[in-house]
């Protein structure tokens, strides 16, 4: 089965959230869902000088995450119904027929990415467009970015032009599900488990 998965410049993204809304828009999500979350993660300090000077460590970066559709994922391993699952596409899709909106999903995924929607009382997450996919066009939030920050295909064919982790902050570490996920950093990028900076947007994208 082909990997197929997300490539996010964190060095270009400004953090101004127009693929959470255009996945929203499409996919017709109320206000208590999205399946696309910018996280705006910002840290460090400053000094007061003798010489009336001041040093500082400030960073900050925004970093755009939907589901990594892993090649281990957590979401399948612990339904009960087999509804998450691995398609023939690679992706990790819900079957809502069988889906019985238990939250397994929603507490075993680390980038809290299936959520129980609130009318249909069943698990709900990001496909990749795959409706799209098959089209040959990409996923609605990659052509909404306006700095080409984001891009969806064959890991293979990403690797070629960028090898890059997915192990940054504020992300758990690629270890846990060998998520589909490759990140140009940032040049303030931080790696998984970093305790200098923390979620400045915390209220924004844990209400999904």
């Amino acid at each position: 089965m082909v990997s197929r998965g997300f490539y996010v410049d964190s060095s270009r993204c400004t953090g101004c959230k127009t693929c959470v809304l255009a996945c929203k828009d499409y996919h017709d999500l109320g206000i208590d869902n999205a399946y696309r979350k910018v996280y705006d993660y910002e840290g460090g300090s400053w000094a007061a000088n003798e010489d009336g000077s001041y040093t500082q460590n400030v960073f900050m970066y925004h970093l755009s995450i939907a589901c990594n559709h892993c090649n281990v994922p957590a979401c399948t391993e612990v339904c009960p119904t087999g509804a998450m699952h691995k398609d023939d596409m690679s992706i990790v899709s819900v079957s809502t027929d069988r889906c019985i909106g238990c939250g397994y999903c929603t507490l075993a995924c680390p980038y809290h990415a299936p959520h129980i929607d609130s009318k249909l009382k069943k698990s709900s997450k990001c496909n990749a467009c795959e409706e799209r996919l098959l089209e040959g066009r990409q996923p609605i939030c990659v052509e909404a970015c306006p700095l080409h920050a984001l891009y969806f295909g064959k890991m293979s064919e990403i690797s070629e032009y960028f090898n890059g982790g997915a192990s940054i902050a504020p992300l758990p570490s690629g270890s846990y599900t060998s998520p589909n996920l490759a990140i140009r950093p940032s040049p303030a990028a931080r790696p998984s488990g970093d305790r200098e900076g923390f979620v400045a947007n915390i209220l924004e994208v844990e209400q999904f």
